[in-house]
């Protein structure tokens, strides 16, 4: 999800009482740290006071760091905002670190690519595809929000390209089937350049929801998301599994084909469910 209109029956907020999707701290040492974790929200970007000025002022006033670590686990956003944060990310002279905790989806993947450094633990993913919306109107209008939507999307592909180096004619096939890719795959394409091997990351399906590192993710708006279901583990616990059908599986398959039982916990279960993926892309 990249351009989205929010409709809610409910009083609008003031730009005060709106939580950012961002928060900055200084590390010490010359180093400072950017989390950038749930939605990318238009919403809260550009509300009266909780402005891209007000962003890149918190920037700022880590002062003169040598290196900016930003943690990213998000299912996309607000197109217009994520383009923002990539540029001002691209102009900073800090040496700058990407993690990627969990999932950069959709336009957090653009941001991902302000990295100078992108890191993404062995159990992590990262999904490109072309800039959607929701509109209303006459053919007028409609024309004018597809100019929108191919003009947001060469700005995507400036971005994927100045980072990886991928064909303009590949990269637009990624973009156009949604693709989901694992790290070792992201690294081959150039979007990310090391396998962290010292994270983990916490996973599991709770009400139809995935939950990442305590971040809920809905996924169920994207075409090519990983199929996933809830499995009972025998403690009282929720995991992770992949399916292949869309029934419900009752079990959970050996993965090494020898008939050892798999671990059902949340952290081998998405590792699975990233390694699967992988397998059925195109």
């Amino acid at each position: 999800m990249t351009i989205t209109k929010y409709i809610r029956a409910e009083t609008k907020t003031t730009a005060k009482e709106r939580n950012k999707f961002w928060s900055f701290r200084a590390a010490g040492q010359g180093k400072g740290e950017l989390q950038l974790y749930g939605i990318i929200e238009s919403e809260t970007w550009w509300g009266d006071e909780i402005t891209p000025q007000t962003f890149k002022s918190e920037m700022d006033s880590l002062g003169d760091i040598s290196e900016l670590n930003v943690y990213i686990n998000s299912d996309g956003g607000d197109v217009f905002a994520g383009q923002a944060i990539h540029s001002m990310l691209k102009r900073h002279k800090a040496h700058v670190n990407v993690y990627i905790d969990g999932i950069a989806a959709s336009i957090a993947s653009v941001i991902a690519m302000a990295g100078d450094t992108v890191y993404m633990p062995r159990n992590s993913m990262m999904m490109i595809h072309s800039p959607w919306t929701i509109a209303m109107g006459n053919a007028t209008d409609f024309r004018k929000m597809a100019d929108d939507l191919d003009a947001a999307r060469e700005s995507m592909i400036a971005a994927y390209q100045d980072k990886s180096g991928v064909e303009r004619d590949e990269l637009v096939a990624l973009l156009e089937a949604e693709t989901w890719l694992s790290a070792e795959r992201a690294i081959e394409l150039g979007f990310a350049d090391e396998i962290e091997q010292t994270k983990q990351i916490a996973a599991a399906v709770r009400n139809g929801a995935l939950t990442i590192n305590g971040q809920i993710m809905d996924l169920k708006q994207y075409k090519n998301a990983p199929k996933l279901v809830a499995v009972t583990a025998p403690e009282p616990s929720i995991t992770l599994e992949v399916v292949e059908e869309t029934e419900e599986s009752e079990t959970v398959p050996p993965a090494n084909g020898k008939g050892e039982k798999t671990p059902r916990t949340p952290l081998a279960l998405y590792e699975r469910m990233t390694k699967s993926h992988e397998n059925r892309r195109l």
